[in-house]
């Protein structure tokens, strides 16, 4: 196995050289780079992780817990996430939790026995302590993990209104919304909250569905289908596009051609195949940027202390 010293010798430099490059510590020209890195692909050397934070040195491995990779808006953020992170020198480890604090827990106890320098986390699971862990460098999206654990997340108490108002610009006056059951402390309850609050304003009876947390797509759609049949609304917030996908597909196959439907997300996959679909945009990149910039920020600044919550703005996508 090709080791640091053989690295050296192809690539022209000192070992001591190699280790820099390896730790990006110093000032290095970029043919010097270069050369390393060409060298340590001609062998196939892989920088031991594990001796390097052993001896004191960051991992440069980043955990990334999420509750489903499968959901646009998730794989969109964790693609912009990683992209930013890989920018700065640091490699992902996606962990898919599924929604199952069992998986979570073992996923946090791999994290740790690799020594990530940092972990972003949108877990939906309650009662996960290890994440109380404080010398580990965590940002959560979305949840409230545990005090010190700074939140990133957009302006769900703006969108819910946004998404109200709009419905009742539409002449919409019978506003229902359709959302998950969510039992974890969550900014995304805002959007329910901001919903409730510009009904009351325009003087208007709320009337939420919540849909059952387990359940599948076919069981989401006969609920919201039943809903829609026993009380007819005119208009409909859903508190994520997929969920506003299957309203006004229900709406079109059941030819409620005057429902009016505004989503949550703004994914670029969920726009292009739905651009008729009216919906909260949230920005993806920007929230990537936030949270990559104060993890590392943690990471490399042990007296960092940041905001217990961040939240940046959204627009509405007619």
């Amino acid at each position: 196995m090709a080791n640091l010293n053989d690295v050296a010798k192809i690539a022209g430099v000192t070992p001591t050289t190699v280790s820099r490059v390896i730790n990006m510590r110093g000032s290095l020209s970029q043919k010097t780079i270069d050369r390393v890195h060409a060298a340590m692909r001609e062998l196939n050397y892989q920088p031991n992780a594990m001796a390097r934070s052993l001896q004191g040195k960051k991992s440069q491995l980043i955990g990334l817990i999420f509750p489903s990779v499968a959901y646009p808006f998730y794989g969109e953020i964790i693609h912009a996430i990683e992209s930013k992170l890989f920018a700065r020198g640091y490699k992902a480890i996606l962990c898919d939790s599924e929604n199952d604090p069992v998986k979570e827990r073992a996923y946090l106890s791999m994290l740790m026995a690799n020594q990530v320098d940092g972990i972003i986390t949108s877990s939906h699971n309650k009662e996960i302590h290890e994440y109380e862990n404080d010398n580990l460098a965590i940002v959560a999206f979305d949840r409230y993990l545990a005090d010190g654990i700074p939140i990133v997340s957009s302006d769900n108490l703006a969108g819910g209104k946004l998404a109200t108002e709009y419905l009742y610009e539409q002449g919409c006056r019978k506003i229902a919304m359709v959302a998950g059951v969510s039992d974890t402390i969550s900014p995304t309850e805002n959007r329910r909250l901001g919903y409730q609050t510009m009904m009351t304003e325009r003087h208007l009876t709320p009337l939420i569905h919540y849909l059952p947390r387990e359940s599948d797509l076919n069981q989401k759609r006969q609920s919201i289908h039943q809903f829609l049949v026993e009380q007819q609304p005119d208009g409909i917030f859903c508190s994520d596009d997929l969920t506003a996908v299957i309203v006004q597909n229900l709406a079109t196959t059941g030819h409620l051609d005057n429902l009016k439907v505004v989503g949550y997300d703004g994914t670029q996959v969920i726009q292009s195949f739905m651009p008729s679909l009216s919906t909260i945009v949230q920005p993806i990149d920007d929230l990537a940027e936030l949270m990559v910039k104060i993890l590392i920020q943690k990471i490399e600044d042990k007296q960092f202390t940041p905001q217990a919550n961040y939240v940046l703005p959204v627009t509405l996508k007619k």
